[in-house]
């Protein structure tokens, strides 16, 4: 009767941010032709959709380096295919190329190291290596 706390209606399930059926934004398709440029071995592995992300796609190059965008839709697909001339494969089925995974563990050992030469200058120098 009475709305006294000034609260909605409780709505009925999340709704994602597109309709299934748009595709890839301009600006989403424009990052991923720039990325493309002089690279080789480029490949596609598209992403489902969940309830927190948009339908997505991943483009590997030869060297394990990866850029992931939005694609709205299944109508996405099909524009990254064409635009871009490359091989797109559904991820569920074929998992991620090993040489992206070897990139992404080589960067994490990359990244620690330098956080343990941060902490053992810090230590060094008579600070807080934690803080």
């Amino acid at each position: 009767m009475f709305n006294i706390f000034g609260r909605s209606k409780s709505k009925p399930g999340l709704k994602p941010p597109r309709a299934p059926g748009d595709t890839i934004r301009d600006d989403d398709l424009a990052d991923l032709m720039n990325w493309v440029g002089g690279r080789t071995l480029i490949e596609g592995f598209v992403e489902p959709e969940t309830v927190v992300n948009e339908m997505s796609v991943v483009l590997v190059d030869g060297d394990g380096d990866f850029i992931r965008r939005s694609i709205g839709g299944p109508k996405g697909i099909d524009v990254i295919a064409k635009r871009l001339g490359i091989p797109v494969y559904d991820v569920e089925e074929t998992g991620y190329p090993q040489r992206m995974r070897e990139r992404i563990e080589r960067e994490r050992l990359l990244r620690k190291r330098r956080e343990q030469q941060e902490r053992r200058a810090r230590f060094e120098r008579g600070e807080n290596p934690h803080a």
